[in-house]
């Protein structure tokens, strides 16, 4: 995992991703490249090793859903971080920050996908609802 982290900050990419047989390095906004691999590549999750910048609950809900097996963020929500722990129990989780809520870019509200995911409990109810945000819909 050190490698991960160490990757990450020094190609100042959003996430890298450890799957069984390679690593990739991920630039994409938000959660846009986890939705894309839960959805197209569900396979390279399984059993993967997560280093990114920031996890929200809808980031954490798509690692969960993707059977991750560890993940390391720089910022972390508190929201995202119990989700985490009731519905990814064997996922280890590390971090460096923890904050109540993740910011939107503007920083003048929260991220709309950890707004869009607030109230929703379970990580299969909130794809549907990332599905939707990032199709524009």
């Amino acid at each position: 995992m050190n490698e991960l982290i160490e990757q990450l900050h020094a190609g100042a990419y959003a996430c890298v991703i450890a799957g069984v047989a390679e690593t990739r390095t991920f630039t994409g906004r938000g959660v846009s490249d986890l939705y894309r691999l839960l959805t197209q590549e569900p396979e390279f999750l399984r059993g993967a090793l997560v280093a990114d910048k920031v996890v929200g609950k809808g980031a954490a809900a798509l690692m969960v859903l993707g059977g991750i097996a560890e993940v390391y963020t720089d910022l972390i929500s508190t929201s995202a971080f119990e989700l985490l722990r009731r519905y990814g129990p064997n996922v280890k989780v590390s971090y460096a920050k923890e904050v109540p809520f993740i910011w939107n870019r503007t920083r003048t509200g929260g991220c709309p996908v950890e707004t869009l995911c607030g109230d929703v409990e379970r990580p299969e109810e909130m794809l549907p609802l990332i599905a939707r945000f990032l199709e524009g819909k």
